[in-house]
């Protein structure tokens, strides 16, 4: 089984959301919406398949990454999401959260040894695409 198959989003805190997405976007030519922007890509096993990492900043009060001491959080993508979460179990690896279903893909959060809420995301891409598609940037 595969555990980790890519990186799906950074999130970090920021003072101020909107002029950090407007200099990113000036500066950098992010196409930022209210989430952040999207990268696409395509997979290196199967160049057909699309992907995407998410790329968002969010407000210094955020409780979206756990301890308020956390300045970012990784999502990694994930293949089986359920059976990854029963290993890590299995190896006491602290699960922080029941798995959520959404269109998009199955998500939950654990913690790294040094008490960092990590995301696993094991994604729909093609239901994330029209999303994506549908979002105005």
């Amino acid at each position: 089984m595969a555990k980790v198959t890519g990186i799906g989003g950074i999130f970090f805190k920021t003072k101020d959301v909107q002029k950090t997405k407007d200099w990113y976007q000036q500066n950098l030519g992010l196409a930022t919406d209210q989430w952040g922007t999207n990268f696409e890509w395509r997979s290196a096993r199967d160049p057909r398949q699309k992907g995407f990492t998410q790329w968002s900043p969010s407000p210094p009060d955020s409780k979206f990454f756990g301890d308020s001491d956390q300045q970012f959080m990784i999502n990694y993508r994930v293949d089986n999401l359920e059976d990854l979460l029963r290993e890590l179990s299995a190896q006491g690896v602290k699960v922080l959260d029941e798995i959520e279903t959404f269109d998009y893909g199955k998500f939950a959060h654990i913690e790294d040894p040094n008490g960092h809420k990590i995301q696993l995301w094991e994604p729909n891409d093609e239901a994330y695409d029209k999303i994506v598609e549908g979002r105005t940037l």
